[in-house]
């Protein structure tokens, strides 16, 4: 009989204990457990990012590019970045989608999110007239090239102040220091030869802006920039290696 007993308190004070344990080991899960799902963050995509940023331009500016051109330009330019090429924060987009006759350059400060530029720029006389159609990397062809640039330094040349733009995609745009391609400034690039002749003027293969604000421009974004040249080309978007891992 006492050793009967003694075993159902033996059991009892086990059944105790355990319980007790169990619900200790609850209490402190309950309290851990708020604080570990504070600290799980969700990563956004790059698309979520892009559009957040987007966002944030829109908020402070009243133009801005389309938003799928705009995405493709922070995917060239987050890898320019990373690989260590981007001295200034300025992003250029040109966007030759669009007419002649539209404001399609547009300057971008990553840093402030503020739109410094947002005017006129040509095409080469070979691309197209009033929309920019055709594209080339050859010298002599007289044609714009597309995709993503690094800005260089400046020279006075025919055209006045003028500045070197290198290509960063071979077979698209690696022969434009060869070729000449510069950023400088043109009358033909100004409103009123729009107004004139209903087109902007056309470079020989230059991204040519207005000559009243060129100074100022080409100032603001030379030493190592990045300026991306967009087209709904087929060929450039299914090749760069900007756009495609």
């Amino acid at each position: 009989m006492k050793y009967r007993i003694l075993t159902v308190v033996g059991v009892l004070i086990f059944s105790f204990a355990f319980s007790s344990a169990a619900e200790i080991n609850n209490s402190k899960e309950s309290e851990i457990a708020p604080e570990l799902s504070v600290e799980v963050k969700v990563k956004k995509t790059f698309e979520e990012k892009v559009a957040d940023l987007y966002n944030d331009f829109s908020a402070n500016n009243s133009t801005m590019p389309n938003i799928s051109v705009f995405e493709k330009a922070i995917s060239g330019y987050t890898k320019l970045d990373e690989a260590g090429k981007v001295s200034n924060p300025l992003l250029t987009v040109i966007d030759f989608n669009l007419s002649s006759k539209m404001k399609r350059m547009w300057i971008l400060n990553m840093d402030t999110k503020e739109v410094v530029f947002n005017t006129y720029v040509a095409h080469g006389k070979n691309t197209g007239v009033e929309f920019a159609k055709n594209f080339s990397n050859k010298v002599n062809s007289h044609q714009s090239s597309l995709g993503f640039y690094v800005t260089g330094e400046t020279y006075y040349g025919k055209n006045g102040l003028s500045l070197f733009i290198d290509g960063m995609e071979k077979g698209f745009n690696s022969k434009a220091r060869e070729r000449y391609v510069v950023i400088h400034g043109a009358d033909y690039a100004e409103p009123e030869f729009i107004n004139r002749y209903g087109r902007l003027g056309r470079s020989y293969g230059c991204p040519a802006v207005p000559n009243k604000i060129a100074k100022d421009l080409i100032h603001k974004i030379k030493g190592k920039s990045v300026v991306y040249i967009h087209k709904s080309d087929e060929n450039y978007q299914e090749k760069s290696s900007f756009l495609n891992v």
